[in-house]
């Protein structure tokens, strides 16, 4: 629900978060989900409301009467037991939309309780990123925030169908449902091939060179020469013309199966080279190449900052930061941050105010 309504809320919706009176429980976390919470609920409005209270659970109903769209991501059945289950929501709102976020779609599984890192390991991710025998989770929140963005979609989907029916409709996205579609491509390479994928450090690459060398200096760098045109580039920048004449080495797929010699030979050769250097003849020639980032170095990063991929937020705690917008735009401009991550409850007297209480 952070990732979708986040979305939503970027593209102009007006979004109102409602927290229970301790606050949400990702405002508190520490170490990796520290960037959670200032991450995902700009421009969003909070309101701290007790459901289990009757005049918070009164509340709740009269905000969503006048929602087009409700949010939530309880675990199955609590909603319902509450009389906020699109059952009881649509009796009342007959044109909302209502988005459930769950770890299962509806079956077997639905009783289980998901965690992104649980359903990656589930569902073949884990298995793919990590070496054999070591399988190991994706670095950031894959399944949340790729949940969340088909959460939006359906959302969205489902308010232009209301505007040829006048009709809402129950949506459901799911974190393991969700992974399984990131690693699709391997189960059907599976149906191809008839042969398992194996995890990605242990893959035969479709393509020769497509790897990380170690350079002068210790530095890192991330190349690929992917095509015969490119490796008849990259032989001639880095005087291998002994390498671009051997007949063994002729296509991408003779090198492909070189690589047991090959890559001994050029990370040698590539080992004279520092970082700078060889990103500069790349980067020339137009062959793909990369520099091994860190997350926090990216918000100095030049090409973010001068195309405004990055904007001005202040934290919960008052202190001013940058934050990544969507990585989209819209008539040429990015979508702004209008509001910054809320306060607890900063915009209970606004709502409330606007709901008809004194």
């Amino acid at each position: 629900v952070p990732a979708a309504t986040q979305l939503l809320a970027d593209l102009g919706a007006e979004v109102i978060k409602v927290e229970p009176v301790d606050g949400d429980r990702t405002r508190h976390l520490l170490g990796a989900g520290a960037g959670f919470f200032p991450m995902f609920n700009r421009n969003k409005k909070s309101v701290a409301l007790d459901l289990r209270h009757p005049q918070g659970l009164e509340v709740a109903l009269r905000l969503a009467g006048t929602a087009d769209v409700v949010l939530q991501n309880f675990k199955p059945g609590v909603m319902a037991r509450l009389g906020l289950g699109y059952a009881a929501l649509s009796q009342v709102n007959p044109g909302l939309v209502y988005v459930n976020h769950t770890g299962f779609l509806p079956g077997p599984y639905e009783h289980r309780t998901a965690l992104d890192e649980v359903v990656q390991m589930m569902g073949g991710l884990a298995y793919m990123t990590g070496r054999p025998g070591d399988p190991l989770r994706a670095g950031t929140s894959v399944n949340d925030i790729m949940g969340g963005m088909f959460g939006a979609m359906g959302a969205m989907a489902a308010l232009a169908q209301r505007e040829k029916t006048g009709l809402g409709q129950e949506v459901q996205s799911a974190l393991f449902e969700n992974n399984v579609f990131l690693i699709a491509q391997h189960m059907m390479q599976y149906a191809v091939t008839g042969k398992p994928a194996a995890p990605m450090p242990a893959r035969i690459s479709a393509w020769a060179i497509y790897d990380v060398f170690e350079v002068k200096d210790g530095e890192q760098i991330f190349l690929a020469v992917v095509s015969d045109g490119a490796w008849r580039e990259f032989c001639d920048a880095f005087n291998l013309a002994e390498l671009h004449g051997d007949p063994r080495l002729g296509s991408n797929n003779d090198r492909v199966q070189a690589r047991s010699w090959l890559m001994p030979l050029l990370r040698e050769k590539m080992a004279a080279y520092s970082a700078a250097q060889i990103a500069q003849v790349f980067e020339e020639k137009g062959l793909p190449f990369a520099p091994i980032v860190r997350p926090h170095d990216l918000l100095d990063d030049p090409h973010l900052n001068a195309t405004g991929a990055l904007a001005p937020i202040q934290l919960p705690d008052g202190r001013e930061s940058k934050t990544v917008l969507l990585p989209l735009t819209l008539d040429g401009k990015h979508l702004e941050v209008r509001l910054s991550p809320p306060k607890l409850g900063e915009h209970s007297l606004e709502i409330l105010t606007a709901l008809g209480y004194s």
